[in-house]
């Protein structure tokens, strides 16, 4: 995936070339020449040469926790989705439609009175069968109910494709259950760790509060639900443990399931999620469900409830009265930096877009997506795929049985882009004058049964994972597809004639589409074949070969030093950093067949080349505040922004040639420490 954050949406830009005779070709005005901090040497520091002027005049607000190109162009989009939602107000549709669906679910998130006035109460329902729970098979009963709302509790299940049989749906099971982001919060003792957890201790304690505790118990039930949670962080996996697509595939028919987690029973969850008949399960961690069991027969059942009691107010917090609200937002605050929160119309068209995103997109797209852009970029990919080919072939270290294979499942990735061929059907969906929450949970519980229905199923191969309007893209392997939404390809501001081709291929080309290519080749994406099956197709000498070259982006990485005293975890963001490398050298390939960088003409004073390297660093302009850079480094596959710039580029040739990196300059690496793959 490009992004680490799906930021919302935008409007498609269109690719035209720029063709000019003169010598110097002047754009006026030309936001990449205003980006430019000339204090800053490239060999130095490229990402903050080429960004780091408007880094310097444009501070991160108080109500973010970062402040880029993905920021921006959300600010775009908010407008023109809050019209969407006002005119579909003014429409006053017949019940039942997409238009009513968006008017009353944007009606019910904007009345602050009536949801101030509610408070907690929406809840009660599950707040009473919680306080019923007498043993382990009621608590496995109400996770059921509260996985269907969307509600996490306990583990995380979901339905998608047989990673070795890619033509199939199969059920599988994660590890989860966690109120922190991930295992290390209740391990690990830096600084920035510790205030984490300190700040969910208390949040805890003010949740039991608000639940009616006095404070002496309040504290003992924030003890009990931390020391429930550390059982199960200490049998999960660390984030570069989950990039193993093989020891993270173990599937097992339903008695090994049982044997395995003997105090879950199964057959009951099951049955209450909707799940009618299965014959197996793909388990992720086994050994997470092993201790989960475990836990489940040791601990109190008082625990238990103070663990839902406490997951179901923190799913639903944000969703519900200030108070509520505050006392989420205020632990939030520690992995995002924000100190003040978005406005509320805003969140609620974050939420919108992941209660019912593509919806949405269909009355996004009429308005502001035509055809011809989406062609436009189609044929990108085209060029895009063909420099990879060309580079597959000339490939010194690839045996001609694995190049052979290779190019077969480039040709057979699926491109998708834009927006969805086929629409899904939001008709079940139950949104209507009720609560805000009541319309958030049933729109998950649509969600849900929508993801259980396709089990026993043919795989709808058309289906799209992100709307239309989504500032993101991604690789499935299991489809052997890239997946290209409208919104990746937005400039905020500028108008589809001011964009050269240098800047498109750097901005589009590399960033986004050859990165997403690359997925497929990267160190999880290479062990899916051309059908989208976990299953070798290198000889053994090519993936050794491969290992050793990937070992040296994992140590680059390993040397950056973001924030405070953390470094970039080079395993884990390995996919990433080889993806972005990758989407680079493609670009480039393709962008020298253009006649705009065969012409040479520089634009505002820099060649092509350098235009080029620009588009590249404005993809991932942005910053960070050291809250939030902390928790990416402990939870996100992705290296920061100004690592994902500075980190590929100085293993590529055309950098040094472009800005004329030397021995001495800080960024310059000899030839025999740059990374070559693809």
């Amino acid at each position: 995936m490009k992004l680490d954050t799906v930021v919302g949406a935008a409007i498609m830009i269109t690719l035209i070339s720029s063709c000019n005779n003169n010598q110097d070709q002047k754009i006026q005005p030309d936001f990449l020449s205003a980006n430019i901090d000339t204090s800053v040497k490239p060999g130095d520091d490229f990402f903050l040469y080429a960004n780091g002027r408007w880094i310097k005049d444009n501070p991160i607000p108080p109500d973010e926790s970062s402040w880029g190109i993905g920021q921006m162009v959300q600010e775009e989009i908010y407008k023109r989705l809050k019209t969407v939602n006002e005119k579909a107000i003014e429409e006053n549709a017949v019940h039942g439609t997409i238009s009513q669906k968006i008017a009353d679910f944007w009606r019910s998130g904007m009345d602050t009175d009536a949801i101030n006035k509610l408070q907690i109460q929406p809840l009660q329902n599950d707040l009473t069968e919680i306080k019923k729970i007498n043993s382990v098979a009621d608590i496995i009963s109400i996770t059921g109910s509260f996985h269907k709302k969307g509600i996490g509790a306990l583990f995380g299940d979901y339905v998608a494709q047989d990673d070795k049989n890619s033509n199939v749906m199969a059920y599988h099971l994660s590890q989860g259950g966690l109120g922190m982001p991930n295992r290390d919060y209740y391990f690990n003792t830096d600084e920035k760790s510790v205030t984490v957890r300190n700040a969910y201790k208390k949040y805890l304690y003010k949740t039991f509060l608000e639940l009616g505790n006095d404070s002496i118990t309040a504290v003992k039930d924030e003890e009990s639900v931390l020391a429930l949670e550390t059982k199960l962080a200490k049998a999960s996996r660390k984030l570069a443990e989950l990039r193993d697509p093989y020891r993270n595939y173990n599937k097992m028919n339903i008695a090994a399931l049982y044997k395995l987690a003997a105090n879950i029973d199964w057959n009951n969850y099951l049955q209450n999620i909707g799940i009618k008949k299965l014959d197996s399960v793909i388990v992720g961690q086994p050994e997470f469900y092993a201790e989960l069991s475990n836990t489940l027969k040791t601990s109190g059942i008082n625990d238990w409830k103070n663990y839902l009691q406490a997951h179901l107010i923190m799913s639903s917090a944000s969703y519900l009265d200030s108070t509520t609200f505050d006392n989420l937002f205020e632990y939030r605050k520690t992995l995002s930096g924000a100190s003040i929160p978005r406005p509320r119309w805003k969140r609620v068209l974050d939420v919108e877009e992941n209660a019912m995103g593509e919806a949405l997109g269909q009355l996004f797209v009429k308005e502001y997506f035509n055809e011809k852009a989406k062609q436009r970029y189609s044929d990108l990919v085209e060029a895009i795929r063909e420099a990879y080919k060309d580079r597959i072939k000339a490939l010194p270290w690839m045996s001609d049985s694995t190049k052979q294979k290779a190019i077969d499942k480039l040709n057979r990735v699926t491109k998708k882009v834009g927006y969805p061929d086929k629409w899904k059907d939001f008709s079940n969906m139950q949104i209507d004058h009720v609560p805000y929450i009541i319309n958030i949970q049933h729109a998950n519980e649509w969600k849900h049964n929508y993801n259980i229905n396709k089990l026993g199923k043919p795989v709808d191969k058309t289906e799209w994972d992100m709307s239309p309007q989504t500032y993101n893209a991604y690789y499935n392997p299991s489809n052997n597809e890239i997946v290209l939404p409208a919104g990746i390809f937005a400039v905020p501001g500028i108008r589809d004639e001011d964009l050269d081709d240098a800047f498109v291929y750097g901005y589009a080309g590399a960033s986004t589409i050859g990165h997403e290519i690359t997925h497929g080749f990267d160190d999880q994406g290479r062990q899916y074949n051309a059908e989208g099956n976990l299953k070798g197709w290198w000889l053994p000498k090519d993936s050794i070969q491969f290992v050793q070259r990937a070992e040296k982006i994992i140590k680059e990485f390993n040397e950056f030093n973001p924030v405070d005293t953390l470094h970039v975890n080079g395993n884990a963001t390995q996919g990433e950093n080889i993806a972005d490398l990758g989407g680079l050298i493609l670009g480039i390939d393709a962008f020298k067949k253009t006649d705009s960088y065969k012409k040479n003409k520089k634009i505002n004073g820099y060649t092509p080349l350098q235009r080029y390297f620009f588009g590249y660093a404005y993809g991932w302009l942005d910053q960070e505040r050291k809250e939030l850079l902390a928790n990416q480094l402990k939870t996100d596959e992705h290296a920061p922004a100004k690592e994902r710039v500075n980190g590929p580029v100085v293993n590529i040739p055309e950098f040094y040639e472009a800005f004329d990196i030397k021995p001495g300059d800080k960024m310059y690496r000899a030839d025999s420490l740059r990374v070559s793959i693809w």
